[in-house]
């Protein structure tokens, strides 16, 4: 049974491991409440996981450490489990799907796990470490559907009702549960005046489908830039715990995770994966009831890979009005670049890519297609120069 007192136990068994995340005041991500965010990002693995992992570990009897651990996970979990066998003598062993950010896989590795890339996406490499498990007999670490887990995660409760008094609501990002669990509870047992929501990636909604038809339900797929929490089924024990304890779940696109995790980059300094900023892109776009409330909002990782970093900020660019791209269809006569040039210029936007083709079948003989991709202030500075540029004579074929 999951109780307060194991949670007040793993905050003690975890208080020599892991980091207690500061608050981060950040009154720019939603003008109209008091926005603070607790970045789990900063945490010692780059993700709230540690806390889960490292507990259960604890919990394990000498006879179950003795066979070695096996893990499933989408890549933080396995830092976690890696990072507490290896200080405890322990051999691990992780199963990640080979999808998984680079990153996180050479991090498992440091930290002294063995690790088994499975082919799919996070439920296969769980079939595969429970097909491990039962062939070599080693002890399974679930990633969230466990009482000792769900325990440590909700450390991150405790912990906020101390650094914020008067807190009326957190936002939770969801994947299997294990975290929106451990929180809820622990807020909901201690102040039940707290609004507890969670949030999903539109691509995986696992917990909010299963919770809206009242029973569990697994997704054919998922697809989403949010890897961390790009779960199909959520577990037993946190379907239980998201009925019981959380007040709503809704979910963001990839494009607003994209808007968020590029705020916490240029707001605040802090980088984190499409899995941390679900919380924040909520909150920013008015998806849970937060006006004139004080909210945090959790970010629970940070270990993106650097290359999916590059696409998530040009898809942030565009959907802040930072970035744009234009066709324009002219006529092919000297000046006409020129002018185009000036006029977007003249608006104070700056040309960052020029594509000129003069041959398309859909095009009168003498005309071209000019393609342009500029930096931007915002969307009315784009609608501005779409409107010069139309009021000259130009006519627009497509734009972003």
């Amino acid at each position: 049974m999951l109780t307060l007192d194991k949670i007040y136990q793993a905050s003690y068994v975890l208080k020599p491991v892991i980091r207690r995340t500061d608050l981060i005041y950040a009154p720019r991500i939603n003008p109209n409440c008091q926005i603070y965010l607790k970045p789990e990002n900063l945490q010692v693995t780059g993700s709230f996981k540690v806390r889960g992992a490292c507990f259960k570990i604890s919990q394990l009897t000498p006879e179950e450490k003795q066979r070695g651990v096996v893990a499933c996970s989408a890549g933080n979990h396995a830092q976690g489990v890696a990072l507490s066998a290896t200080a405890q003598g322990i051999k691990s062993l992780v199963c990640l799907p080979d999808n998984a950010p680079i990153s996180k896989v050479e991090a498992t590795k440091s930290l002294g796990a063995d690790v088994c890339l499975v082919e799919g996406v996070y439920d296969d490499a769980y079939k595969h470490a429970l097909e491990l498990r039962d062939e070599k007999g080693y002890t399974f670490i679930h990633p969230f559907d466990d009482e000792d887990v769900i325990a440590g995660q909700g450390t991150i409760g405790l912990e906020l009702l101390d650094q914020l008094p008067g807190m009326d609501a957190v936002i939770v990002p969801i994947g299997g549960g294990g975290l929106i669990s451990g929180v809820a509870f622990a807020i909901k047992s201690l102040n039940p005046d707290i609004k507890v929501y969670g949030v999903q990636a539109s691509g995986a909604p696992s917990m909010q489908e299963s919770i809206s038809h009242g029973k569990i339900l697994r997704l054919d797929s998922v697809r989403t830039i949010a890897d961390g929490i790009a779960v199909k089924e959520p577990g037993i024990h946190t379907f239980d715990c998201c009925q019981k304890y959380v007040d709503d779940i809704v979910t963001v696109t990839d494009d607003e995770i994209s808007t968020a995790i590029l705020a916490l980059i240029e707001q605040h300094k802090l980088i984190a994966e499409g899995a941390g900023a679900v919380s924040v892109a909520a909150a920013m776009f008015n998806k849970v009831p937060v006006e004139g409330k004080k909210v945090v909002c959790v970010v629970s990782g940070g270990n993106i890979d650097v290359n999916i970093l590059s696409r998530v900020i040009g898809r942030g660019l565009q959907m802040a009005g930072r970035a744009c791209s234009v066709t324009i269809e002219l006529v092919d006569k000297p000046g006409q670049l020129q002018h185009v040039s000036k006029i977007i210029a003249d608006c104070g936007a700056n040309v960052v890519s020029v594509h000129h083709e003069r041959v398309s079948h859909t095009a009168d003989i003498n005309g071209c297609y000019l393609r342009l991709e500029m930096e931007t202030r915002n969307q009315k500075q784009i609608n501005e120069i779409k409107q010069k540029l139309m009021v000259a004579g130009y006519k627009i074929i497509e734009n972003s």
